[in-house]
């Protein structure tokens, strides 16, 4: 077993926030998500990941890239599941997101994690060398970001028409204008198409409803401000997300997240 957390400041645009390798996996299950990216990679044996957007097996060199505070939870599905991880972090941590699409589940194949797992190797052998080369580290993680992205781009419907045409632009208007009172009805007309058909595209290609994603997004944002801005009062977060209420988003977020907001606070 092979593993490493960071105990230095973060100073690089991209670096690990841990990583390791031949780590004999047990259940993990996680209601409010982590709060990096996270990456998982079957090196032996196998075992299953749940996430609100599916259930994963991960055999050998398969993996899974998991977005910050997304439900879920994994085990082992034999005697035997060894892993390699890494979770996230940098100064650049923010553009992290685009790089990866913003989708907020990616599995890797096979031969992608093949290719990443040496990127993992290599990586683990240069924090064995003092001093440590954080610029070398940074760029590996970079390389190791890029390679989880091409997976995202070898799989994505970006080409397709009907993604270009009808869901691109409604995420871009999620992401510009979550704070205000968007509905589903409202996206749909700015496309010319149904919410009903709007709904049926969504999940074609992202794994949800529209509506599922636009409070997917509100609650991602919701929980930013829970963690970055302590003083924040819980009526302004819920208005500065776009939710008609403090009570409407404390309920919406209860149910999503398995915590109230101030509970979700405190654990983070």
């Amino acid at each position: 077993m092979n593993v490493v957390f960071r105990s230095s400041p973060v100073t690089d645009p991209f670096t690990y926030e841990s990583i390791g390798s031949s780590w004999d996996q047990d259940r993990v299950t996680r209601p409010s998500g982590y709060p990096f990216y996270h990456y998982l990679q079957t090196e032996q044996g196998y075992g299953k990941v749940e996430t609100a957007a599916g259930t994963y097996i991960l055999r050998k060199d398969e993996g899974i890239l998991i977005a910050p505070f997304i439900r879920h939870s994994y085990d082992k599905s034999g005697d035997v599941w060894r892993v390699k991880f890494a979770t996230f972090t940098g100064t650049a941590e923010r553009s992290i997101p685009q790089i990866m699409g913003n989708r907020q589940v990616i599995p890797v194949s096979a031969g992608q994690g093949a290719q990443i797992a040496r990127l993992i190797d290599d990586c683990l052998a240069l924090y064995s060398v003092r001093p440590l080369d954080g610029k070398q580290i940074s760029v590996n993680c970079y390389a190791v970001l890029v390679s989880i992205a091409d997976t995202t781009h070898t799989n994505s419907p970006a080409d397709e028409p009907l993604y270009q045409n009808y869901v691109l632009p409604v995420i871009k208007e999620i992401e510009r204008d979550y704070s205000l009172p968007l509905t589903i009805a409202d996206l749909s007309r700015q496309v010319f198409i149904t919410p009903q058909y709007l709904t049926r595209l969504f999940r074609r290609y992202l794994n949800c409803s529209a509506y599922e994603y636009l409070t997917s997004f509100r609650l991602s944002k919701a929980k930013e401000l829970l963690i970055t801005s302590p003083r924040l009062g819980i009526q302004d977060i819920a208005r500065h997300t776009g939710f008609t209420d403090s009570s409407h988003f404390i309920a919406v977020f209860k149910k999503a997240v398995g915590t109230t907001p101030l509970e979700f606070r405190r654990m983070n």
